[in-house]
């Protein structure tokens, strides 16, 4: 008997989830921010979805969404040219970084003493988070604005997308253009996976993987509709993806196969991530809600608790969980 997909329904959001991100795993478990259009990013257990708290100072949509290594830091974009730092343990905001344009995305470096932001003023800024008065790095090339950059190859790299029709690699130290990427459409989306060097990409109906360090094509998937973002599994057996047509999709990243796809939100789908434990991955979706969804479906984890068929009684054979369908986070 196939099990049924029970997504976890985070709400409290007003307003559509454009990104989310998940923390590494910490001694008190891993964590989930989400960026909202509302202008209030939000903290929450990342197995459960329970809610913990929500940064309050943003005065415009909120674009990105970042958590440090050990979810000590969060980081946010927004529509009111500003990009900000948080203490996630408080909810205080330690620095508010100002830009001359909408501030679209941001990340730590691995040991957090810098922030790498970018948005629609076409310029990659580098502040040194433990010097914030001193005037940022700048690097410039990019001919529209940046949707979304990301250190990669040990901090040493960054990558940059933009609505130029470019992904571009950069050297961090030189701060010049190592490799560009054009493509014929903008593309929606970009991860990082730093074992093995992974960056994956979407644009249109396409989901590209691609060697980060090289910017080498490995594979190309096509999916039924147009993507807006894919996340690869850590043990990169399947990857997940996204977009305008409400549903959420699962392939072998092997084979290229469709293996599962649920529908449960409301609208389009902005993001998609896997946990860092690669136990359920995270969606958010103009809907204003994030869902959690499992990998394995049927197992015991977090909120889920699987209920094997021999353990039920014959009256109800089909509830094969004792969580409801729906469950507010």
């Amino acid at each position: 008997m196939a099990m049924r997909q029970t997504p976890l329904t985070c709400s409290g959001h007003t307003r559509p989830v454009v990104d989310l991100a998940f923390s590494g795993i910490t001694p008190y478990g891993y964590f989930l921010i989400s960026a909202c259009k509302d202008g209030k990013p939000m903290l929450r257990q990342g197995d459960t979805g329970d809610w913990i708290g929500t940064f309050l100072g943003h005065k415009g949509a909120v674009w990105g969404a970042t958590l440090n290594t050990d979810a000590t830091k969060a980081a946010t974009a927004a529509a009111d040219f500003t990009a900000k730092v948080w203490d996630a343990v408080s909810g205080d905001e330690i620095l508010s970084l100002a830009h001359k344009h909408i501030v679209k995305t941001v990340t730590f470096t691995q040991d957090s003493n810098c922030l790498l932001t970018g948005g629609n003023d076409k310029l990659l800024r580098i502040y040194d988070l433990s010097n914030p008065d001193a005037a940022p790095q700048e690097i410039a090339g990019h001919t529209s604005a940046i949707k979304k950059a990301l250190w990669c190859n040990t901090d040493k790299q960054i990558l940059s997308a933009s609505e130029d029709k470019t992904i571009r690699l950069w050297d961090r130290t030189t701060m010049e253009e190592v490799k560009t990427l054009t493509f014929d459409t903008t593309v929606s989306s970009m991860e990082y996976v730093a074992d093995g060097e992974i960056l994956v990409i979407t644009y249109g109906k396409t989901i590209a993987f691609y060697n980060a360090l090289s910017l080498e094509l490995i594979k190309t998937v096509e999916a039924p509709a147009p993507i807006n973002s894919a996340s690869l599994h850590p043990e990169k057996d399947f990857f997940v993806a996204g977009g305008e047509d409400f549903k959420l999709y699962k392939f072998d990243y092997s084979t290229k196969e469709e293996l599962e796809s649920y529908k449960g939100h409301f609208g389009p789908v902005h993001c998609v991530r896997f946990s860092p434990d690669g136990e359920l991955y995270a969606s958010g979706s103009e809907d204003g809600t994030l869902r959690l969804w499992q990998t394995a479906v049927g197992k015991t984890y977090g909120l889920w608790k699987c209920v094997l068929p021999e353990d039920l009684g014959a009256e109800n054979p089909e509830q094969l969980y004792t969580t409801p369908p729906e469950i507010k986070a």
